[in-house]
């Protein structure tokens, strides 16, 4: 998976937080196997915003969160993007089994 990770109106790259945006997408593989690439941006304007776009082979699911701390922002858009990868993975075995029966 290519995972790409972007810093928007910061002065400087904070590693720590590359790091740690890098472990969370790598770690979205064990709720889906298809996922092609990821995307994690970090926006700092009037919060500090994470949006992290993720995509699937037939799709792309993104989360946007925004708070007063990096971190939180980045836990919580990806509990979004773990959410959403299950719907997804769901609907897909939900589709199969209507198309066997």
């Amino acid at each position: 998976m290519k995972t790409q990770v972007t810093f928007r109106h910061v002065n400087s790259s904070h590693p720590h937080l590359q790091d740690e945006a890098v472990s969370v997408a790598q770690g979205f593989s064990k709720y889906a196997d298809s996922i092609t690439s990821a995307n994690v941006e970090f926006i700092n304007e009037v919060n500090k915003t994470v949006e992290i776009t993720i995509h699937l082979q037939g799709a792309t699911l993104v989360a946007k969160e925004h708070s007063d701390d990096f971190h939180k922002s980045l836990h919580d858009a990806s509990e979004k993007i773990i959410r959403q990868i299950q719907k997804h993975k769901t609907k897909q075995i939900a589709g199969r089994t209507k198309d066997i029966a």
